[in-house]
C-alpha cells in the first residue's frame, strides 16, 4: 500500500474547500437496517489494489464514489428516494436506461445509468447514479435544495445489484467527502464533508457467489469457484468472503429459487480474521433442483445491525 505524506498547508487548504460544501445523506434508508455502505471510494493508485480511506479493504479496485447499497430487488419496486445532498443547480440528467441486471447495452460512457449531476459552490458539484427508468424528477437547469427528491433507486447503467453510486468532484478532481484530501493517501487527519458524521465500519464482505461444493479461499478470490450456471442435480452452495469480520459477528446465508426459500442458514463467526471464507449449501433432492434463477444473499450482522451485504446468481438450467 502506498501512503503518501501530506503538506500542512495542502491539507488546510483542502479541508478549508470541503468546509465549503455540507452534505445530507443521499437516501431515504437508515445505515444498519435498510441499506448499509458497501463500496467506498478507492485510495490506492495501484491497478489492481484497493483501499478505502480508512486503509481498509471496503472498496474496489478504482472505484469512483460511495456506494450505498439496499438489501432487496423489492426495494425497486416499491421506491426507495434520492435527495440532493446540497444546495445547487441540475446540470445534466439521464432517465432512459432499462432496469436490467444483466447490464445489455451498457458502456463506459453510460455505465452511471440513469443519473442526476447536481452543480454547487465554488465549483463542487454532485453526481448520482443507478436510478430507476422513469424516476427522475428534475431538469437540467432545475434549482434544488438539501433534501429535494431526484428520484428513486434503481437497476441501470453497470450495477448488479439496487444501490445509489454518488460522487463528488471539485472542478473535474475526484473528492471523497469521508475524507477530503488526496486519493493517494488514507487516515488522514481531516474532517469529513458530511453535515451529520457517518461511522464507518472496517469490516466487509468482499465478494460472495455460488458453487456445487465448498470452493477453497484461493479459489473465492481468483474468481475460479464462482458458477453462473448450475446443474440440477449438484449441490446448491453459496460463499462468501469477508474481510476483518470480528468475533460474534452473525452470518445469514438466504437462497431462493422458483419455488421459493431453499434454505436460510445462520452461523456465529468465533475466530476474528483479517481475511476468511464461510460457505454453506444443500445436496440436490432426488427430482432435482427446479430450473430457473436462484437468489443469494449473504449478510453480516453485529449486535443486531446489518454491517455487510452481497448478493449472489445462479441459473439451474
Amino acid at each position: 500500500m502506498r501512503i503518501a505524506l501530506i503538506g500542512a498547508i495542502a491539507l488546510l487548504a483542502q479541508s478549508a474547500q470541503a468546509e465549503d460544501l455540507r452534505l445530507g445523506f443521499p437516501l431515504d434508508c437508515t445505515l444498519g437496517e435498510t441499506c448499509y455502505i458497501e463500496d467506498y471510494v478507492d485510495h490506492d493508485p495501484t491497478k489492481g489494489v484497493q483501499t478505502d480511506y480508512q486503509c481498509g479493504l471496503n472498496a474496489r479496485d478504482g472505484h469512483k464514489g460511495t456506494d450505498f447499497a439496499l438489501l432487496s430487488f423489492d426495494d425497486i419496486k416499491t421506491g426507495v428516494a434520492v435527495f440532493a445532498t446540497a444546495p445547487g443547480r441540475v446540470l445534466r440528467i439521464r432517465d432512459e436506461m432499462p432496469d436490467d441486471r444483466e447490464m445489455r447495452g451498457v458502456t463506459s460512457q453510460n455505465a452511471c445509468g440513469n443519473a442526476v449531476v447536481i452543480e454547487h459552490v465554488q465549483g463542487w458539484v454532485s453526481q448520482y447514479c443507478h436510478l430507476r427508468l422513469g424516476s427522475v424528477t428534475k431538469q437540467p437547469g432545475d434549482i434544488v435544495e438539501t433534501g429535494d427528491e431526484l428520484g428513486l433507486v434503481g437497476l441501470s447503467g453497470q450495477t448488479n445489484h439496487p444501490h445509489l453510486h454518488f460522487s463528488v468532484y471539485q472542478g473535474k478532481t475526484l473528492i471523497d467527502p469521508f475524507q477530503p484530501g488526496p486519493l493517494d493517501s488514507c487516515q488522514i487527519e481531516t474532517d469529513s464533508m458530511w453535515a451529520d458524521p457517518i461511522q464507518y465500519v472496517r469490516t466487509g464482505i468482499l465478494t460472495a457467489g455460488f458453487a456445487d461444493h465448498v470452493p477453497n479461499l484461493n479459489s473465492v478470490r481468483n474468481g475460479s469457484a464462482r458458477l453462473d450456471t448450475g446443474k440440477p442435480t449438484r449441490p446448491i452452495v453459496i460463499y462468501m468472503h469477508a474481510g476483518h469480520a470480528e468475533h460474534g459477528d452473525v452470518l445469514q446465508f438466504v437462497v431462493s429459487g422458483p419455488k421459493g426459500e431453499v434454505f436460510n442458514h445462520d452461523m456465529v463467526l468465533k475466530h476474528p480474521k483479517v481475511s476468511q471464507m464461510r460457505a454453506f449449501g444443500r445436496k440436490a433432492p432426488s427430482a432435482g433442483w427446479a430450473k430457473g434463477d436462484y437468489l443469494g444473499e449473504a449478510t453480516l450482522l453485529r449486535k443486531g445491525k446489518i454491517i455487510a451485504h452481497r448478493f449472489a446468481h445462479i441459473t439451474i438450467e
